[in-house]
């Protein structure tokens, strides 16, 4: 047996020798007719006894840990109570995601030109110069045409001509452009060649004909 329950059962036997006494002090006092309050106050005493067990010493208690600095910071919001809102389940429904082509950036359309190829080639061109027409006719008929003052004087040369031949084929504006050395001879030359002469005349690349100048040269010579 343990020392406690040793000390347990000592304390009991006590108690049970006071109750006797008691009970034996108060038949005694019955016996010898004390009043009936000091019985009470026995009886009261006697019953306000209680016998109690000693309690083991208490734990000792760690001391909490001190509490540590808090940051000035606003205290948190209040947590408002959650809304009860019916929230519907989902529906087993099957989806299909599809993947959009990207969007394709058109450049503005362009007018489309035709490639017009090669240029046509040019026809041929059917320009040409003046071209006399019966020269020897009329230039004989310039020589025995000599002027008769300068045959009676013996006077002799040759004389450069340039004049313009006009679409018609006629010589028009005669210039000397180099003198015999006797007027009477140049200006029956220039007089001459603008009477009898013809020509055909010059044309341009279309085979129009045109204006265009014409030069020659005529000797007088006495035989």
């Amino acid at each position: 047996m343990s020392y406690a329950e040793q000390q347990q059962a000592g304390n009991k036997t006590v108690s049970i020798a006071m109750v006797v006494l008691i009970h034996v002090a108060v038949g005694y006092l019955l016996v010898t007719g004390l009043a009936i309050d000091a019985v009470k106050q026995v009886v009261e005493r006697v019953t306000t006894v209680d016998v109690k067990e000693e309690e083991p010493p208490p734990e000792e208690e760690e001391p909490p840990p001190p509490e540590e600095p808090r940051p000035d910071t606003a205290p948190p919001p209040p947590n408002a109570p959650p809304s009860l809102i019916d929230i519907p389940r989902e529906s087993p429904i099957e989806t299909t995601t599809r993947e959009t082509p990207p969007e394709v950036i058109r450049e503005p359309s362009r007018p489309v030109i035709a490639d017009p190829g090669p240029p046509p080639p040019k026809p041929p061109s059917k320009a040409r110069p003046v071209r006399t027409k019966n020269e020897r006719q009329w230039v004989a008929r310039i020589i025995e045409n000599y002027p008769p003052r300068a045959a009676n004087e013996g006077l002799e040369g040759t004389v450069s001509l340039r004049v313009t031949v006009t679409p018609e084929g006629r010589a028009t504006g005669c210039t000397v452009t180099s003198s015999s050395g006797h007027s009477i001879l140049d200006n029956a030359a220039c007089k001459d060649i603008e009477r009898y002469s013809r020509f055909e005349p010059a044309l341009d690349d279309a085979g129009n004909p045109i204006s265009a100048s014409w030069t020659t040269r005529i000797t007088y010579k006495l035989n």
